[in-house]
Parts: structure tokens; C-alpha cells; sequence
């Protein structure tokens, strides 16, 4: 009887997080099929009419949203952004890490309390002096700029998740490495990075999700002429009203190349986030 009773509420938990997951999905399926009606149709009813006529369904809005500079030069914009900033946080952050987790120099547990600290720091509270300073230097509405806010921002939680990580290494392996002649960079390279491999995937997939869909920074220090495509799907809103055929399409290619990253990366995900919790 107790197998029958747990075996009955494990499949009531799998029920129920099935349901769970079907109606989180609902507003993405929505997204989807609207992308595929026509304006015409979108405004004689919601997307659920194309569940049960499909021939209403179209790929005119995706050519005509591939046909549009803007959109175009936003989704590049975009890559040009969230590519550098990804690489330089995990390729910074991975450093300082195995800095902060095996190197001894002076002041290191009160620096590593510094950047424990600027986790809490908000990102509103630079955009002013911040704002100031890319107008002294010259880097107010380019690319670098944003590269290097969203790049110093990351870098906090970069280098909290993967030191956690990194001083979870048996310091017998690193010392025997180290008896067989291997620096600290080549100690770094053969075995730190590989056997942080979940958590550096991790890293890489919070903040690839962060910059891509981010519209805060890109709205303040982005050029105007060539913005991201969260900006660029913004002023679409604000210029058309009611350009659904624009914005449903450009919505669901913004969301679903992050989707596309995160499911791929998901167990890599979850293993480095569990790890470099817990210490």
C-alpha cells in the first residue's frame, strides 16, 4: 500500500508539473501563432483562431520582418553586444575565480568580500555617473560602451559563482600538477577550466539570457542609429501603435534564440548553479 500511495503521488507531481509547464508555455505558443497571422486576422480575433483553421496561417510578416533594415541591423546590433560581453565576462571572471579560490595575496578574503558586496549593487544606481563618464571618454552610445557596462556588472556574479566552484578543485590534484612542473597559467588551462566546465556553462548561459533581452542599458548608452532589437521592437510601439504584423515576429525571434541557448545548455545549467552554490 505505502508503493501504491507514493507511486500515486509521484504521478500527480509529474501531472502537475506537466500542466505547470503547458500553461507557461500558453503566452509563447501565442506569441508563435501570432507571428504567423495576417493583421487582418489578428484583429477579427485572438490567436487561438488558428487552432482550428490553420490555412489562416502565413510567413508574410517574417518576410516582410527580414525585409526591414531595422530589424535586421537591430538583430545584429544585438549579436555584436552579447557575444563580446558573454566572452569577456566568463573569460575575466574564470581568472579572477581561480585567483580568489587558490592564489595567496594580500588582502584577498576583503576584496572577495568587495565583490561579494557589488552583487547587491543595482544597475540603476551607475546609469548617471556612468552616463558621464562614457560623455568624457567618447564611448556614450557605442557599442563598446555597452559592452563594458554590461561586462562590469557581470563580472561580480562571474567571479562569485565560479571561485565557489573552483575552490571545490581537491587541492591535491592541483598540487600534483604543480609537481609535475605546470605553471599557474598552465594549471589554469589543463585542469581548472576543464573541470569547471558546468559552471563556466553556467555563467555563460546567465549572461548571454541578461544582455540579449536587456533594455535598460541598451535604451541608455546604445547608438540610436543602430539599437538592439529590445530597443528596436520598443520603437516600433511607439512610432506604428498597432504594427502587430512587425512586432509579433521581431518578439518571438528576440525570445526564442535565448530559448534555444538556454534548453541546450540546460543540464550544464542546473549542475553549475547546484555546485557553485554550495560550499
Amino acid at each position: 500500500m505505502n508503493r501504491l500511495a507514493a507511486g500515486a503521488g509521484a504521478g500527480a507531481v509529474r501531472v502537475f508539473l506537466v500542466l505547470a509547464a503547458l500553461f507557461w508555455l500558453v503566452p509563447t505558443l501565442g506569441l508563435l501563432i501570432s507571428s504567423f497571422l495576417s493583421p487582418n486576422d489578428l484583429n477579427k480575433g485572438g490567436w487561438w483562431q488558428a487552432l482550428t483553421a490553420p490555412a489562416r496561417l502565413t510567413t508574410e510578416n517574417y518576410a516582410h520582418l527580414l525585409a526591414d533594415d531595422t530589424i535586421t541591423s537591430a538583430l545584429l546590433s544585438t549579436v555584436a553586444i552579447t557575444l563580446p560581453a558573454t566572452l569577456l565576462v566568463v573569460a575575466l571572471g574564470s581568472l579572477a575565480g581561480y585567483a580568489f579560490a587558490w592564489l595567496e595575496f594580500p588582502g584577498r578574503d576583503w576584496l572577495f568580500l568587495v565583490v561579494v558586496g557589488l552583487l547587491v549593487v543595482p544597475v540603476q544606481v551607475a546609469l548617471i555617473p556612468v552616463s558621464e563618464l562614457f560623455g568624457a571618454v567618447g564611448l556614450f552610445e557605442t557599442t563598446a560602451g555597452v559592452v563594458l557596462f554590461h561586462t562590469a556588472f557581470g563580472l561580480p556574479f562571474a567571479i562569485f559563482l565560479l571561485r565557489n566552484f573552483f575552490a571545490q578543485i581537491p587541492r591535491e590534484l592541483l598540487e600534483a600538477a604543480r609537481l609535475d612542473g605546470a605553471g599557474e597559467l598552465r594549471l589554469f588551462a589543463r585542469v581548472v577550466l576543464p573541470l569547471g566546465g558546468p559552471a563556466i556553462a553556467s555563467l555563460a548561459i546567465f549572461q548571454f539570457l541578461w544582455v540579449w533581452n536587456d533594455m535598460l542599458v541598451a535604451l541608455v548608452f546604445a547608438d540610436s542609429a543602430h539599437p538592439p532589437i529590445t530597443v528596436a521592437l520598443q520603437q516600433q510601439v511607439r512610432q506604428f501603435g498597432n504594427n502587430i504584423d512587425v512586432l509579433a515576429p521581431g518578439a518571438f525571434l528576440s525570445m526564442v534564440v535565448p530559448l534555444v541557448v538556454f534548453f541546450a545548455f540546460q543540464r550544464q545549467f542546473v549542475s553549475g548553479v547546484m555546485a557553485g552554490a554550495v560550499k
